[in-house]
């Protein structure tokens, strides 16, 4: 069992993880799970940006109002990690490596969010 510290944004995590259409084996809860344990800093669970990522057989179902939650949740994550990272996308203490994406993943990521990377 895992305890997750009451905050809001350990509600927005459980949320998130209960919004998500789970069509695969308890595997994939689980990783998902495992990883944002692991990335996560401090008492409270969070979920990093990315952890969950539709398949061609895999479509989320959150509710409407979750969509531009999760975009702004997934916005401020990734500001926080590029001022974190000065700016620096690639390499092992840039952005994307902090976040657990691809650079390629975390650069397209900023495009759709008009995250800009000059400014850190």
């Amino acid at each position: 069992m895992i305890a997750v510290r009451d905050s809001a944004s350990s509600s927005h995590t459980i949320e998130t993880l209960r919004q998500w259409h789970w069509p695969g084996t308890i595997r994939e809860l689980q990783n998902v799970i495992e990883r944002a344990v692991i990335l996560s800093k401090g008492p409270a669970l969070q979920l990093p940006a990315g952890a969950i990522r539709a398949t061609s057989s895999q479509v989320p179902h959150p509710l409407p109002a979750a969509g531009s939650a999760y975009r702004e949740n997934e916005r401020a994550v990734i500001l926080k990690a590029l001022r974190e990272s000065n700016g620096v996308i690639a390499g092992p203490e840039g952005a994307a490596a902090r976040l657990g994406l691809k650079r390629t993943t975390l650069h397209s990521k900023m495009q759709k969010l008009r995250i800009r990377r000059h400014g850190f």
